[in-house]
């Protein structure tokens, strides 16, 4: 069974401004509640989401927790741009490493690298694998929201970990391949965005949809999947953390909050047992 983890984007104000205090109270409650996997990037705020997190972790005892962090859409005086070069590779993690106020990370993803395969492959992927022989990375891995890409990764190279983003939930499933591909090949996969920027939360009129305005088709089908849900005595977000946690190949499940109550609120979504008939209702159409 897959374990909960915790996104930090929301806490690098992705999703709307969040104070020091409440960044803070959001990791302390989730390691209150047992959540050990925390997932970052210097993307997310141009480093604030890192610093928070890094301040909040060094309260907790060393080797209670798990970070990973990625590389690849680095940060420079004028923002953050796309550099998979093995040198912005290497002072991408030492930035990291900085802000986070750590020796070493556990997990580094290369974050997005959709249009840039062949310079994460040729120059990012090799001084990721000797971030890993010195010690510096455990375990290294490609983060996306495309499965496509992660699945050749896996294909041709000694890859760890994946992270994909939306493509292995109630509404779209074409990451499967990716997932059946990494249960056969022993890597592990997190799931990021299996609410779908929210859809599968609260579909209504005006919610939306992999960070756009959902379509009428794609609202409909949410709306029906939570009637389905409803008819059981089950949320909908419930259901959706269920089935991403069922795959065997997941071995985490992030969230990503502004605030301890929305914590709380996934936690215990995630902790209700949704009948395996249910989840083929809902996969099947109902």
């Amino acid at each position: 069974m897959a374990d909960l983890g915790l996104g930090t984007a929301g806490l690098g104000d992705v999703f709307g401004e969040v104070d020091d205090e409440a960044a803070a109270e959001v990791v302390a409650a989730a390691a209150g509640a047992g959540i050990r996997y925390f997932d970052t990037a210097p993307y997310y705020g141009f480093g604030r989401a890192e610093r928070r997190l890094g301040r909040a972790l060094s309260r907790l005892p060393p080797g209670s927790f798990t970070v990973s962090t990625k590389v690849g859409r680095t940060l420079t005086d004028g923002g953050c741009v796309f550099d998979f070069s093995a040198a912005a590779v290497r002072r991408g993690i030492e930035g990291s490493l900085d802000r986070m106020g750590l020796d070493r990370v556990d997990v580094v993803y290369l974050h997005d690298p959709d249009d840039h395969e062949e310079e994460a492959a040729s120059e990012a992927w090799p001084e990721l694998c000797r971030l890993r022989d010195e010690g510096v990375v455990s375990a290294i891995g490609v983060g996306m929201n495309q499965w496509e890409m992660p699945a050749r990764f896996v294909e041709r190279f000694d890859v760890d970990v994946v992270l994909l983003a939306g493509r292995y939930t109630l509404l779209d499933r074409s990451g499967e391949r990716l997932l059946d591909l990494c249960g056969e090949r022993g890597v592990d996969v997190v799931l990021g965005g299996v609410f779908n920027s929210g859809l599968l939360i609260d579909p209504r009129p005006g919610a939306w949809f992999d960070y756009a305005p959902a379509p009428a088709d794609l609202l409909a089908r949410a709306q029906r999947l939570r009637e389905i849900a409803a008819s059981a005595g089950y949320d909908l977000a419930a259901c959706a953390l269920a089935f991403a946690a069922a795959h065997p190949a997941v071995s985490s499940v992030l969230v990503g909050v502004t605030s301890a109550g929305q914590l709380r609120a996934n936690l215990a979504a995630f902790r209700r047992e949704v009948p395996r008939e249910l989840l083929h209702r809902l996969t099947s159409g109902g």
